[in-house]
């Protein structure tokens, strides 16, 4: 008999595993020749060269299946367990060219509006893009998830996400707690999209060794951020200065999103957003990307596009009338 050791990385064990290792036992029911035997991340296997092959492949088809449903069943193990070599099972769901994503726990996530694939399409082409619109339109949540496809496919290192801490109407210096609670709360839309498409085990780990980092955007002055995909997220709060700082913090092989709701600035009266006169700046400038979303792109409640459609036809009356 000969001995092969697997590591699985990138996997919640739990999901991939099963409760009480059902993934584990099936195989082993299939291979009684063998013994199969999993100790944290990684699975020992006794036996046969070829049985270890083909338990092998059996493992690696499971974990592009848990990949892309975020999950692993008895029943998908014996699905596979009862294919020839080629074979697809067709107890699976069939391959879907809507899914961009397939998150937590199989949660599906699908660009919704074709704005939002415009964006995805504007990164595909683009190292820096700004995403423009009104709240409830998805700008942050698919910005993440491209960045988060962008990891998975390994075609980047880390993700950094950042917001500025602006105080929308609400003094931060009376939020109890340190720092990070109090930012926290101005963080928690990011945190919301990341729970939809990342395992809580692993998205802690990604956090704990900063291969997702989330903070505020005074954090990254004096960065140069490198194999890394960048978002800024409401960055119409940011002044010129902030803009200009967090542009030049993109290093080699890196990525950036910026996302803002023009319409929303909570800055000092008479401050000009750093979007704004961004986006007036660097309009010429080919290689970046512009991506506007509107009220059709609104993918909340139907009254919201309704209230965004009012604010705006006043905000028109208003600039008649001066």
């Amino acid at each position: 008999m000969i001995e092969k050791t697997i590591t699985l990385e990138d996997v919640s064990l739990v999901d991939f595993l099963g409760v009480e290792n059902t993934t584990i036992r099936e195989l082993s029911s299939a291979f009684p020749m063998s013994k199969i035997i999993s100790r944290g991340n990684e699975i020992t296997i006794r036996g046969t060269s070829s049985e270890i092959s083909r338990i092998t492949d059996i493992l690696e088809s499971l974990r592009h299946h848990y990949q892309r449903f975020g999950k692993v069943t008895a029943d998908n193990v014996r699905s596979y367990l009862g294919l020839t070599v080629d074979e697809t099972p067709t107890a699976l769901p069939p391959e879907d060219d809507d899914v961009f994503l397939y998150g937590n726990k199989g949660v599906v996530i699908r660009m919704k509006t074709a704005n939002q694939k415009a964006m995805v399409d504007a990164v595909a082409k683009h190292d820096i893009v700004f995403a423009v619109g009104p709240a409830g339109t998805g700008k942050t949540y698919t910005a993440v998830a491209i960045a988060v496809k962008a990891l998975k496919n390994k075609e980047v290192k880390k993700i950094i996400i950042t917001r500025p801490a602006v105080e929308a109407g609400e003094n931060l210096g009376f939020l109890p707690g340190d720092l990070k609670e109090k930012i926290d709360p101005y963080l928690r839309p990011i945190y919301d999209a990341l729970d939809d498409m990342i395992p809580a085990e692993k998205l802690k780990l990604y956090i704990e060794n900063r291969t997702i980092e989330i903070a505020p955007l005074a954090y990254m002055r004096g960065r140069t951020l490198n194999n890394a995909f960048i978002l800024l997220d409401e960055a119409q709060n940011t002044t010129t200065m902030q803009l200009k700082m967090f542009l030049t913090r993109m290093g080699p092989n890196s990525k950036t999103i910026i996302t803002g709701d023009k319409t929303q600035v909570d800055l000092p009266t008479k401050m000009k957003s750093g979007l704004s006169e961004a986006l007036e700046i660097l309009r010429d400038v080919d290689e970046i990307g512009f991506v506007q979303l509107d009220g059709r792109d609104v993918v909340r409640h139907k009254l919201v596009r309704l209230i965004i459609e009012a604010y705006e036809k006043a905000e028109y009356a208003h600039e008649i009338r001066r």
